[in-house]
């Protein structure tokens, strides 16, 4: 029996709200830290204290998520967000000179998302089952491509007018996305009341050591992720390369979303010519060579073009990814492989910003980011030797 209609919109909507609060806060704290410090190592910093937050959690929040009801997992995330942000749009508000607070702030902030995301991965192959879901999978991405399109622009233009209304504009998204995550309706089974231990906490790592695929896919990303952080300094470049100022950072922040929502759009009407896993790969090279061309342009438009191959490429890849993930996990184990899966993407990430901003201090901006290209496209190779079974896995449907 198919699932109701109203449930995949308020879904979809919650999610749009979540991203684009995030990508508001994201370039509110990274034009506040730069301004106070002028420093890219502490941009990078944003990144290490988010991981640390995460990461520390990864493990008991996917045992959280299938052991307690999804939804309650979810929405108690999202409070801790909201307050969050309230506090960072008090530190601006007062005019506090000192990063320590904003980086308590982002650590709960981190903490609070080591439980959001996952709980929201773990709750669509209970929404949405059956043909329909990698559509659902697709949409998803599109909606947070949305939000990545359009909440750097919004922080941006909130930036010029008072440094902080991003973070409160943060706080009331995920206010309303709380509002939307209510409504949603109780399906799926309930959830298992596994006693905790060990190897319940590892399970998630287990399985995935176990499934070839699973393995090549996550292991890519994150070697990808951790080295293709060239978002992290885009307050460098800008401020220092093509200055262009906040509202140029809310357009640069932007870019990459254009690309992404536009693959989003294509892929949740079209069915893949190739296996998954040889799109992933393909794409994971794309993004590399896309985040080369970035690094060395000094030049607005080619800037902005660069940006979206990039979030074009990394969107096709994500999309392809999560479905490849949740078709091969069983309800389950859900939760801990989305946390597993959370950590290799979102957190990885965090961590590629740090390392962008150390390499940005020893080897310069450009030199960071073309670097960081170049590990990209290199490994893209090396995984289609080392892991042969993804330029056959999975095929089309």
């Amino acid at each position: 029996m198919s699932e109701p209609r109203p449930v995949l919109p308020a879904f979809l909507t919650a999610r749009l709200l979540i991203s684009a609060g995030v990508q508001m806060q994201v370039v509110a704290v990274g034009w506040e830290i730069y301004s106070l410090t002028h420093s890219p190592v502490q941009l990078g910093m944003i990144g290490l204290v988010q991981f640390l937050a995460t990461a520390c959690l990864s493990f008991v929040s996917g045992h959280v998520i299938d052991r307690y009801p999804k939804r309650l997992v979810l929405l108690t995330a999202i409070v801790f967000e909201a307050m969050a942000s309230l506090g960072m749009a008090w530190l601006a508000f007062t005019d506090t000179q000192t990063t320590a607070p904003y980086f308590i702030l982002v650590a709960i902030f981190g903490a609070a998302r080591a439980f959001d995301h996952p709980a929201a991965t773990a709750m669509l192959p209970m929404l949405i089952r059956g043909e329909r879901f990698p559509k659902a999978v697709a949409m998803d991405s599109m909606a947070r491509q949305a939000a990545v399109l359009l909440g750097p622009s919004l922080g941006g233009a909130l930036i010029a007018i008072s440094s902080w209304a991003p973070f409160a504009g943060c706080a009331l998204a995920v206010s309303f996305a709380f509002l939307m995550v209510l409504a949603l309706p109780l399906q799926g089974a309930a959830a298992r009341k596994e006693p905790f231990s060990w190897t319940s906490l590892v399970s998630g790592i287990s399985y995935i050591a176990g499934n070839k695929v699973l393995l090549g896919v996550m292991s890519l990303d994150l070697v990808s992720v951790l080295f293709g952080g060239a978002t992290a300094l885009l307050p460098i470049y800008a401020a220092d390369i093509l200055e262009i100022g906040p509202q140029g950072l809310g357009l640069l922040r932007s870019a990459p979303a254009v690309g992404g929502l536009a693959m989003g759009l294509m892929m949740a009407r079209m069915t893949l010519p190739w296996p998954r896993g040889t799109i992933v790969l393909v794409t994971v090279a794309i993004f590399g060579a896309a985040t080369i061309v970035f690094g060395l342009s000094q030049s607005l438009p080619l800037s902005l073009v660069a940006l979206v191959f990039i979030g074009g490429s990394d969107t096709i890849s994500m999309v392809v990814r999560n479905t490849m993930v949740q078709l091969e996990t069983p309800d389950a184990l859900r939760g801990r492989v989305a946390a597993v899966y959370g950590l290799v993407t979102g957190t990885a990430n965090q961590l590629g910003e740090f390392e962008s901003g150390i390499a940005a201090a020893l080897i310069g901006t450009v030199g960071s980011v073309v670097l960081g290209g170049a590990v990209t496209v290199t490994m893209a190779g090396l995984w289609t030797w080392r892991f042969p079974i993804l330029r056959r896995a999975v095929q089309p449907s």
